[in-house]
Protein backbone atom coordinates (compact mmCIF):
# COMPACT_ATOMS: atom_id res chain seq x y z
CA UNK A 1 0.00 0.00 0.00
CA UNK A 2 2.50 2.18 1.07
CA UNK A 3 4.72 1.33 -2.04
CA UNK A 4 1.22 2.34 -4.51
CA UNK A 5 1.00 5.80 -2.38
CA UNK A 6 4.61 6.55 -3.34
CA UNK A 7 4.12 5.45 -7.21
CA UNK A 8 1.25 7.80 -7.08
CA UNK A 9 2.66 11.06 -5.69
CA UNK A 10 5.74 9.81 -7.65
CA UNK A 11 3.28 10.51 -10.60
CA UNK A 12 1.53 13.34 -10.25
CA UNK A 13 4.90 14.58 -9.65
CA UNK A 14 6.09 13.66 -13.00
CA UNK A 15 3.14 14.68 -14.79
CA UNK A 16 3.41 17.95 -13.11
CA UNK A 17 6.86 18.41 -13.67
CA UNK A 18 6.40 17.27 -17.84
CA UNK A 19 3.17 19.61 -17.77
CA UNK A 20 5.12 22.78 -16.60
CA UNK A 21 8.18 22.16 -18.85
CA UNK A 22 5.61 21.52 -22.14
CA UNK A 23 3.97 24.89 -21.26
CA UNK A 24 6.93 26.71 -20.34
CA UNK A 25 8.68 25.26 -23.68
CA UNK A 26 5.51 26.03 -25.78
CA UNK A 27 5.73 29.60 -24.80
CA UNK A 28 9.34 30.12 -25.37
CA UNK A 29 8.85 28.97 -28.99
CA UNK A 30 5.94 31.06 -29.70
CA UNK A 31 7.97 34.01 -28.10
CA UNK A 32 10.84 33.13 -30.48
CA UNK A 33 8.15 32.46 -33.69
CA UNK A 34 7.37 36.07 -32.90
CA UNK A 35 10.83 37.60 -32.72
CA UNK A 36 11.57 35.89 -35.98
CA UNK A 37 8.28 36.66 -38.01
CA UNK A 38 5.55 38.43 -37.25
CA UNK A 39 2.56 39.23 -34.08
CA UNK A 40 0.23 37.21 -36.28
CA UNK A 41 2.17 34.42 -35.53
CA UNK A 42 2.78 34.93 -31.51
CA UNK A 43 -1.06 35.63 -31.72
CA UNK A 44 -2.36 31.91 -33.10
CA UNK A 45 0.66 30.77 -30.65
CA UNK A 46 -0.11 32.28 -27.57
CA UNK A 47 -4.12 31.73 -28.11
CA UNK A 48 -3.79 27.98 -29.28
CA UNK A 49 -3.46 26.68 -25.48
CA UNK A 50 -6.50 28.85 -24.72
CA UNK A 51 -8.63 27.98 -27.89
CA UNK A 52 -8.00 24.18 -27.24
CA UNK A 53 -9.40 24.58 -23.49
CA UNK A 54 -12.14 26.41 -24.59
CA UNK A 55 -13.32 23.85 -27.14
CA UNK A 56 -12.72 21.05 -24.44
CA UNK A 57 -15.50 23.21 -22.32
CA UNK A 58 -17.35 23.43 -25.10
CA UNK A 59 -18.83 20.23 -24.88
CA UNK A 60 -18.11 19.48 -21.18
CA UNK A 61 -19.42 22.70 -19.50
CA UNK A 62 -21.15 26.07 -20.68
CA UNK A 63 -20.44 27.37 -17.33
CA UNK A 64 -16.64 28.27 -17.69
CA UNK A 65 -16.94 28.99 -21.54
CA UNK A 66 -19.69 31.80 -20.05
CA UNK A 67 -17.75 33.24 -17.63
CA UNK A 68 -14.83 33.58 -20.26
CA UNK A 69 -16.91 35.38 -22.22
CA UNK A 70 -17.84 37.56 -19.33
CA UNK A 71 -13.86 38.70 -18.37
CA UNK A 72 -13.47 38.99 -22.16
CA UNK A 73 -16.05 40.83 -23.46
CA UNK A 74 -14.84 44.50 -22.36
CA UNK A 75 -10.79 43.40 -23.36
CA UNK A 76 -12.02 42.11 -26.98
CA UNK A 77 -10.60 43.83 -29.44
CA UNK A 78 -11.86 44.37 -33.46
CA UNK A 79 -10.17 42.81 -35.82
CA UNK A 80 -9.85 45.96 -37.79
CA UNK A 81 -8.19 47.45 -34.52
CA UNK A 82 -5.40 44.96 -34.69
CA UNK A 83 -4.67 45.28 -38.15
CA UNK A 84 -5.53 41.85 -39.36
CA UNK A 85 -8.64 41.98 -41.01
CA UNK A 86 -10.12 45.07 -42.76
CA UNK A 87 -13.13 43.62 -44.34
CA UNK A 88 -14.51 41.67 -41.35
CA UNK A 89 -14.73 43.51 -38.22
CA UNK A 90 -15.05 40.80 -35.77
CA UNK A 91 -14.38 41.15 -32.02
CA UNK A 92 -11.53 38.79 -30.71
CA UNK A 93 -12.32 36.22 -28.67
CA UNK A 94 -15.76 36.80 -27.90
CA UNK A 95 -17.62 36.47 -31.26
CA UNK A 96 -16.01 33.65 -32.15
CA UNK A 97 -16.47 31.87 -28.94
CA UNK A 98 -20.53 32.99 -28.98
CA UNK A 99 -20.71 31.84 -32.86
CA UNK A 100 -19.51 28.48 -31.27
CA UNK A 101 -21.74 28.59 -28.34
CA UNK A 102 -24.58 29.00 -30.70
CA UNK A 103 -23.56 26.01 -32.64
CA UNK A 104 -23.12 23.88 -29.82
CA UNK A 105 -26.17 24.64 -27.47
CA UNK A 106 -28.06 24.08 -30.62
CA UNK A 107 -26.81 20.41 -31.44
CA UNK A 108 -26.72 20.26 -27.47
CA UNK A 109 -28.79 17.15 -26.16
CA UNK A 110 -30.96 19.14 -23.68
CA UNK A 111 -34.86 18.77 -24.47
CA UNK A 112 -35.06 22.41 -25.12
CA UNK A 113 -33.20 25.42 -26.29
CA UNK A 114 -34.33 27.43 -23.05
CA UNK A 115 -35.56 26.28 -19.88
CA UNK A 116 -39.35 25.40 -20.26
CA UNK A 117 -40.28 27.34 -16.81
CA UNK A 118 -39.56 30.17 -19.61
CA UNK A 119 -41.10 29.10 -22.63
CA UNK A 120 -43.97 31.26 -22.04
CA UNK A 121 -42.10 34.35 -20.95
CA UNK A 122 -43.38 37.28 -22.72
CA UNK A 123 -39.51 38.74 -23.16
CA UNK A 124 -38.75 35.69 -24.71
CA UNK A 125 -41.44 35.58 -27.17
CA UNK A 126 -40.54 39.32 -27.69
CA UNK A 127 -37.08 38.07 -29.24
CA UNK A 128 -38.69 35.39 -30.99
CA UNK A 129 -40.98 38.19 -32.80
CA UNK A 130 -37.85 40.21 -32.92
CA UNK A 131 -35.68 37.77 -34.32
CA UNK A 132 -38.17 36.42 -37.06
CA UNK A 133 -39.22 40.06 -38.14
CA UNK A 134 -35.12 40.64 -38.41
CA UNK A 135 -35.00 37.56 -40.79
CA UNK A 136 -38.18 38.74 -42.84
CA UNK A 137 -36.81 42.23 -43.51
CA UNK A 138 -33.09 40.90 -44.26
CA UNK A 139 -35.03 38.86 -47.21
CA UNK A 140 -36.09 41.93 -48.52
CA UNK A 141 -33.07 44.08 -47.62
CA UNK A 142 -31.22 46.71 -50.01
CA UNK A 143 -28.07 44.75 -48.69
CA UNK A 144 -28.69 41.07 -48.05
CA UNK A 145 -24.78 39.65 -46.97
CA UNK A 146 -25.12 42.95 -44.56
CA UNK A 147 -28.38 41.96 -43.23
CA UNK A 148 -27.60 38.33 -42.76
CA UNK A 149 -24.77 39.18 -40.59
CA UNK A 150 -26.79 41.31 -38.36
CA UNK A 151 -29.01 38.64 -37.73
CA UNK A 152 -26.90 35.85 -37.32
CA UNK A 153 -24.68 38.25 -34.79
CA UNK A 154 -27.39 38.55 -32.87
CA UNK A 155 -28.80 35.37 -32.62
CA UNK A 156 -25.26 34.55 -31.07
CA UNK A 157 -25.36 37.63 -28.59
CA UNK A 158 -29.12 36.49 -27.21
CA UNK A 159 -28.04 33.00 -27.15
CA UNK A 160 -24.89 33.51 -25.02
CA UNK A 161 -26.13 35.98 -23.33
CA UNK A 162 -29.81 35.54 -22.35
CA UNK A 163 -30.68 31.86 -23.46
CA UNK A 164 -27.21 30.24 -21.69
CA UNK A 165 -28.38 33.38 -19.17
CA UNK A 166 -31.35 31.32 -18.06
CA UNK A 167 -29.84 27.71 -17.43
CA UNK A 168 -26.48 29.45 -15.71
CA UNK A 169 -28.43 31.56 -13.52
CA UNK A 170 -30.69 29.05 -11.95
CA UNK A 171 -28.08 28.69 -9.63
CA UNK A 172 -27.68 32.06 -8.08
CA UNK A 173 -23.87 32.12 -7.08
CA UNK A 174 -23.51 32.10 -11.06
CA UNK A 175 -25.49 35.91 -11.12
CA UNK A 176 -22.58 36.80 -8.48
CA UNK A 177 -19.63 35.26 -10.78
CA UNK A 178 -20.97 36.89 -13.68
CA UNK A 179 -20.89 40.33 -12.21
CA UNK A 180 -17.38 39.54 -10.70
CA UNK A 181 -15.54 37.85 -13.69
CA UNK A 182 -17.30 40.89 -16.26
CA UNK A 183 -16.39 43.37 -13.77
CA UNK A 184 -12.92 41.96 -13.46
CA UNK A 185 -12.36 42.93 -17.25
CA UNK A 186 -13.74 46.07 -16.96
CA UNK A 187 -11.91 47.55 -14.03
CA UNK A 188 -8.52 46.53 -16.47
CA UNK A 189 -10.02 48.21 -19.33
CA UNK A 190 -11.20 51.32 -17.04
CA UNK A 191 -7.21 51.27 -15.49
CA UNK A 192 -5.50 51.42 -18.75
CA UNK A 193 -7.66 53.83 -19.94
CA UNK A 194 -7.69 56.09 -17.00
CA UNK A 195 -3.81 55.88 -17.15
CA UNK A 196 -3.83 57.06 -20.64
CA UNK A 197 -6.26 59.58 -19.64
CA UNK A 198 -4.07 60.87 -17.28
CA UNK A 199 -0.94 61.77 -19.68
CA UNK A 200 -3.60 63.92 -21.32
CA UNK A 201 -4.58 65.56 -18.43
CA UNK A 202 -7.66 64.12 -18.33
CA UNK A 203 -9.20 66.05 -21.16
CA UNK A 204 -12.30 65.78 -22.09
CA UNK A 205 -11.80 65.67 -25.88
CA UNK A 206 -9.02 63.06 -25.25
CA UNK A 207 -11.65 60.86 -23.43
CA UNK A 208 -13.31 59.76 -27.38
CA UNK A 209 -10.69 58.17 -27.99
CA UNK A 210 -8.26 57.08 -24.96
CA UNK A 211 -10.75 53.83 -24.86
CA UNK A 212 -9.22 52.31 -27.72
CA UNK A 213 -8.49 49.93 -28.88
CA UNK A 214 -10.80 48.08 -26.45
CA UNK A 215 -14.24 50.24 -27.07
CA UNK A 216 -14.87 52.17 -30.37
CA UNK A 217 -15.56 55.48 -28.40
CA UNK A 218 -16.46 56.88 -24.98
CA UNK A 219 -19.95 56.71 -25.07
CA UNK A 220 -20.10 52.97 -25.54
CA UNK A 221 -17.57 52.70 -22.68
CA UNK A 222 -19.52 55.24 -20.42
CA UNK A 223 -22.94 53.23 -21.68
CA UNK A 224 -21.42 49.96 -19.72
CA UNK A 225 -20.03 51.48 -16.80
CA UNK A 226 -23.73 53.63 -16.32
CA UNK A 227 -25.28 50.01 -16.30
CA UNK A 228 -22.89 48.20 -13.45
CA UNK A 229 -23.48 51.10 -11.16
CA UNK A 230 -26.32 50.74 -10.00
CA UNK A 231 -25.71 46.46 -9.03
CA UNK A 232 -23.00 47.64 -6.98
CA UNK A 233 -24.44 49.80 -5.31
CA UNK A 234 -27.82 47.19 -4.65
CA UNK A 235 -24.87 44.71 -3.56
CA UNK A 236 -23.13 47.21 -1.07
CA UNK A 237 -26.28 47.11 0.37
CA UNK A 238 -27.39 43.35 0.56
CA UNK A 239 -27.75 42.48 4.44
CA UNK A 240 -25.76 38.96 3.89
CA UNK A 241 -22.57 39.59 3.11
CA UNK A 242 -19.20 39.69 4.67
CA UNK A 243 -17.24 43.32 5.78
CA UNK A 244 -14.79 42.73 3.52
CA UNK A 245 -17.39 42.24 0.47
CA UNK A 246 -19.41 45.21 1.27
CA UNK A 247 -15.87 47.41 1.24
CA UNK A 248 -14.77 45.58 -1.99
CA UNK A 249 -17.90 46.68 -3.41
CA UNK A 250 -17.84 49.91 -2.47
CA UNK A 251 -14.65 50.33 -3.59
CA UNK A 252 -15.44 49.39 -7.33
CA UNK A 253 -18.38 51.61 -7.15
CA UNK A 254 -16.39 53.98 -6.96
CA UNK A 255 -13.88 53.47 -8.97
CA UNK A 256 -17.17 52.74 -11.76
CA UNK A 257 -18.27 56.48 -10.56
CA UNK A 258 -14.68 57.81 -11.66
CA UNK A 259 -14.64 56.18 -14.17
CA UNK A 260 -18.03 57.10 -16.01
CA UNK A 261 -17.41 61.05 -14.67
CA UNK A 262 -13.70 61.15 -16.58
CA UNK A 263 -15.61 59.28 -19.53
CA UNK A 264 -17.39 62.83 -20.68
CA UNK A 265 -19.94 60.59 -21.87
CA UNK A 266 -23.16 62.61 -21.34
CA UNK A 267 -25.92 59.89 -22.13
CA UNK A 268 -24.37 57.68 -19.25
CA UNK A 269 -24.50 60.38 -16.93
CA UNK A 270 -28.03 61.21 -17.58
CA UNK A 271 -29.13 57.29 -17.76
CA UNK A 272 -28.28 57.39 -14.04
CA UNK A 273 -30.50 60.34 -12.86
CA UNK A 274 -32.98 58.77 -14.82
CA UNK A 275 -32.31 55.34 -13.24
CA UNK A 276 -32.07 56.99 -9.65
CA UNK A 277 -35.41 58.82 -10.07
CA UNK A 278 -36.69 54.80 -11.24
CA UNK A 279 -35.29 54.10 -7.99
CA UNK A 280 -37.22 56.45 -5.76
CA UNK A 281 -40.64 55.97 -7.96
CA UNK A 282 -40.22 52.05 -6.86
CA UNK A 283 -39.69 53.58 -3.43
CA UNK A 284 -42.77 55.44 -3.32
CA UNK A 285 -44.43 51.98 -4.59
CA UNK A 286 -45.62 53.66 -7.64
CA UNK A 287 -47.57 51.27 -10.54
CA UNK A 288 -45.65 50.81 -14.03
CA UNK A 289 -49.08 51.66 -15.19
CA UNK A 290 -48.83 55.10 -13.41
CA UNK A 291 -45.35 55.96 -14.49
CA UNK A 292 -46.44 54.69 -18.47
CA UNK A 293 -49.75 57.56 -18.30
CA UNK A 294 -47.33 60.05 -16.70
CA UNK A 295 -44.36 59.78 -19.50
CA UNK A 296 -47.27 59.39 -22.44
CA UNK A 297 -48.95 62.91 -21.37
CA UNK A 298 -45.65 64.24 -20.95
CA UNK A 299 -44.84 63.51 -24.60
CA UNK A 300 -47.73 64.46 -25.61
CA UNK A 301 -47.38 67.90 -23.88
CA UNK A 302 -44.00 68.26 -25.93
CA UNK A 303 -45.90 67.56 -29.19
CA UNK A 304 -48.27 70.35 -28.39
CA UNK A 305 -45.13 73.06 -27.75
CA UNK A 306 -42.47 71.57 -29.39
CA UNK A 307 -42.12 74.66 -31.32
CA UNK A 308 -41.87 76.67 -27.63
CA UNK A 309 -39.65 73.94 -26.32
CA UNK A 310 -37.26 73.68 -29.12
CA UNK A 311 -37.06 77.44 -29.34
CA UNK A 312 -36.06 77.55 -25.72
CA UNK A 313 -33.43 74.78 -26.14
CA UNK A 314 -31.63 76.41 -28.83
CA UNK A 315 -30.91 79.57 -26.57
CA UNK A 316 -28.14 77.05 -25.12
CA UNK A 317 -24.85 77.99 -26.63
CA UNK A 318 -22.78 75.89 -24.20
CA UNK A 319 -20.35 73.59 -26.18
CA UNK A 320 -18.89 70.20 -24.25
CA UNK A 321 -15.92 72.02 -23.58
CA UNK A 322 -14.26 73.30 -21.04
CA UNK A 323 -14.86 70.39 -18.36
CA UNK A 324 -17.05 68.88 -16.33
CA UNK A 325 -20.04 71.71 -16.01
CA UNK A 326 -19.85 72.66 -19.81
CA UNK A 327 -20.36 69.25 -20.58
CA UNK A 328 -23.76 68.80 -18.25
CA UNK A 329 -24.96 72.44 -19.28
CA UNK A 330 -24.13 70.79 -23.31
CA UNK A 331 -27.10 68.35 -23.13
CA UNK A 332 -29.84 70.40 -24.22
CA UNK A 333 -27.30 72.68 -26.50
CA UNK A 334 -29.15 71.63 -30.01
CA UNK A 335 -27.93 74.84 -31.88
CA UNK A 336 -24.29 74.53 -31.28
CA UNK A 337 -22.74 71.85 -29.95
CA UNK A 338 -21.50 69.47 -32.99
CA UNK A 339 -22.61 66.12 -31.05
CA UNK A 340 -25.90 66.81 -30.21
CA UNK A 341 -26.42 68.70 -33.45
CA UNK A 342 -25.51 65.38 -35.33
CA UNK A 343 -27.44 63.17 -33.73
CA UNK A 344 -30.51 65.30 -35.03
CA UNK A 345 -29.05 64.87 -37.99
CA UNK A 346 -28.58 61.02 -38.13
CA UNK A 347 -32.42 61.18 -36.50
CA UNK A 348 -33.80 63.03 -39.42
CA UNK A 349 -31.94 60.59 -41.64
CA UNK A 350 -33.70 57.66 -40.03
CA UNK A 351 -37.11 59.20 -40.50
CA UNK A 352 -36.33 60.36 -43.96
CA UNK A 353 -35.05 56.81 -44.74
CA UNK A 354 -38.38 55.08 -42.92
CA UNK A 355 -40.81 57.44 -45.46
CA UNK A 356 -38.85 56.34 -48.52
CA UNK A 357 -39.15 52.45 -46.76
CA UNK A 358 -41.75 52.70 -44.42
CA UNK A 359 -42.89 48.60 -44.08
CA UNK A 360 -40.62 46.67 -44.38
CA UNK A 361 -37.40 49.38 -44.40
CA UNK A 362 -33.98 49.33 -46.19
CA UNK A 363 -32.91 46.25 -43.77
CA UNK A 364 -31.36 44.60 -41.01
CA UNK A 365 -27.57 46.39 -40.40
CA UNK A 366 -28.01 49.00 -43.67
CA UNK A 367 -28.10 52.48 -41.82
CA UNK A 368 -24.73 53.23 -41.83
CA UNK A 369 -24.51 52.46 -45.55
CA UNK A 370 -27.49 54.42 -47.13
CA UNK A 371 -27.93 57.40 -44.84
CA UNK A 372 -26.11 59.52 -46.51
CA UNK A 373 -27.67 61.10 -49.42
CA UNK A 374 -30.73 61.31 -46.85
CA UNK A 375 -28.82 64.25 -45.36
CA UNK A 376 -29.33 68.06 -45.88
CA UNK A 377 -27.15 70.47 -45.84
CA UNK A 378 -28.24 72.75 -43.47
CA UNK A 379 -28.34 70.02 -40.73
CA UNK A 380 -24.54 69.09 -41.70
CA UNK A 381 -21.80 68.99 -39.00
CA UNK A 382 -18.24 69.51 -38.45
CA UNK A 383 -17.88 65.50 -38.09
CA UNK A 384 -20.57 64.37 -40.72
CA UNK A 385 -19.58 61.88 -42.78
CA UNK A 386 -20.74 59.99 -46.11
CA UNK A 387 -18.73 56.97 -45.44
CA UNK A 388 -20.70 55.53 -42.98
CA UNK A 389 -17.30 55.37 -40.57
CA UNK A 390 -18.52 57.41 -37.68
CA UNK A 391 -21.53 55.85 -36.00
CA UNK A 392 -24.98 54.76 -36.67
CA UNK A 393 -28.56 55.98 -36.26
CA UNK A 394 -27.89 56.99 -32.91
CA UNK A 395 -30.80 55.45 -31.34
CA UNK A 396 -32.08 51.87 -30.53
CA UNK A 397 -35.21 53.32 -31.74
CA UNK A 398 -34.99 55.32 -35.17
CA UNK A 399 -32.42 52.38 -36.19
CA UNK A 400 -35.06 50.01 -36.42
CA UNK A 401 -37.37 52.08 -37.73
CA UNK A 402 -35.19 52.92 -40.72
CA UNK A 403 -34.03 49.22 -41.29
CA UNK A 404 -37.08 47.17 -40.07
CA UNK A 405 -39.66 49.97 -41.12
CA UNK A 406 -42.50 50.80 -38.34
CA UNK A 407 -43.06 47.20 -36.89
CA UNK A 408 -39.27 47.20 -36.34
CA UNK A 409 -39.94 50.14 -34.03
CA UNK A 410 -43.08 49.00 -32.38
CA UNK A 411 -41.16 45.41 -31.59
CA UNK A 412 -38.49 47.66 -30.05
CA UNK A 413 -40.80 49.98 -28.12
CA UNK A 414 -42.75 47.23 -26.69
CA UNK A 415 -39.65 44.65 -25.95
CA UNK A 416 -38.29 47.34 -23.90
CA UNK A 417 -41.56 48.50 -22.38
CA UNK A 418 -42.14 44.62 -21.14
CA UNK A 419 -38.82 44.81 -19.33
CA UNK A 420 -39.45 47.65 -17.02
CA UNK A 421 -42.73 46.16 -16.25
CA UNK A 422 -41.19 42.85 -15.51
CA UNK A 423 -38.76 45.43 -13.45
CA UNK A 424 -41.18 46.60 -11.75
CA UNK A 425 -43.39 43.19 -10.91
CA UNK A 426 -40.23 41.54 -9.73
CA UNK A 427 -39.67 44.66 -7.14
CA UNK A 428 -43.11 44.65 -6.25
CA UNK A 429 -43.68 40.73 -5.59
CA UNK A 430 -40.36 39.12 -5.32
CA UNK A 431 -40.48 38.17 -1.13
CA UNK A 432 -36.73 37.65 -0.21
CA UNK A 433 -35.53 41.19 0.63
CA UNK A 434 -31.89 40.30 -0.39
CA UNK A 435 -33.17 38.76 -3.80
CA UNK A 436 -34.94 42.07 -4.50
CA UNK A 437 -32.43 44.75 -3.88
CA UNK A 438 -30.61 42.41 -6.30
CA UNK A 439 -32.84 42.27 -8.82
CA UNK A 440 -33.21 45.97 -8.48
CA UNK A 441 -29.60 46.59 -9.44
CA UNK A 442 -30.03 44.85 -12.44
CA UNK A 443 -33.28 46.27 -13.57
CA UNK A 444 -31.86 50.24 -13.41
CA UNK A 445 -29.04 48.70 -14.41
CA UNK A 446 -31.43 47.77 -18.06
CA UNK A 447 -32.92 51.33 -17.33
CA UNK A 448 -29.83 52.78 -17.71
CA UNK A 449 -29.35 51.24 -21.56
CA UNK A 450 -32.67 51.69 -21.99
CA UNK A 451 -32.68 55.19 -21.66
CA UNK A 452 -29.28 55.68 -23.39
CA UNK A 453 -30.95 53.81 -26.45
CA UNK A 454 -32.46 57.40 -26.96
CA UNK A 455 -29.12 58.69 -28.17
CA UNK A 456 -27.02 55.76 -28.90
CA UNK A 457 -27.34 52.10 -30.46
CA UNK A 458 -24.66 49.31 -29.05
CA UNK A 459 -26.89 46.52 -29.25
CA UNK A 460 -25.59 45.30 -32.59
CA UNK A 461 -21.96 45.09 -30.64
CA UNK A 462 -20.65 42.38 -28.40
CA UNK A 463 -19.88 45.57 -25.81
CA UNK A 464 -23.41 46.00 -24.52
CA UNK A 465 -25.70 43.25 -26.09
CA UNK A 466 -23.66 40.83 -23.66
CA UNK A 467 -24.17 42.72 -20.78
CA UNK A 468 -27.68 43.90 -21.42
CA UNK A 469 -28.96 40.54 -22.33
CA UNK A 470 -27.34 38.78 -19.51
CA UNK A 471 -29.40 41.88 -17.38
CA UNK A 472 -32.24 40.78 -18.34
CA UNK A 473 -31.95 37.28 -18.50
CA UNK A 474 -31.41 37.77 -14.41
CA UNK A 475 -34.24 39.47 -14.19
CA UNK A 476 -36.37 36.24 -16.02
CA UNK A 477 -34.79 34.11 -13.36
CA UNK A 478 -35.85 36.59 -10.76
CA UNK A 479 -39.49 36.78 -12.10
CA UNK A 480 -40.30 33.51 -11.85
CA UNK A 481 -39.05 33.04 -8.49
CA UNK A 482 -41.30 36.02 -7.79
CA UNK A 483 -44.12 34.16 -9.44
CA UNK A 484 -43.58 30.77 -7.61
CA UNK A 485 -43.32 33.02 -4.30
CA UNK A 486 -46.96 33.87 -4.41
CA UNK A 487 -49.77 32.01 -2.86
CA UNK A 488 -51.34 30.24 -5.06
CA UNK A 489 -55.08 30.85 -5.87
Amino acid sequence: MLQTARFKILSKAFTATFLGIGIVAYFAIALLLYLIFSKTVSYILFLLPVFLLVVYWFWTDYTKVFLVLCMFTPLAVGLKELGLLESLDLSIPTEPLMAGLLLAHFFNSHSSLVPKAFNKHAVLWFIIVQLLWMLLTSLTSTMFIVSLKQCISRLWFINAALVLGLWIFQNPKFIYQFVYFYTAGLIIVITYTLITHAQFNFNDKAADWVVSPFYNDHTAYGAVLAMFIPVFFCLSLISNTSHLKRIAYILVLVILLLALVLSFARAGWLSIVVASVTAFLLWLKISFRAIAFTVLAAVLVFFMFQTEILLLLGKNNTDAEGGFSNNVESVSNISTDASNRERINRWNCAIRMWHEKPFLGWGPGTYMFQYAPFQRSDQLTIISTNFGDNGNAHSEYLGPLAEQGWPGLSIMAIGMLIIINMGFRIHYKLQHKDERLLSLGFFLGCITYIVHGFFNNFLDTDKLAFPFWAFVAVLMVYDYKASQSLPKP
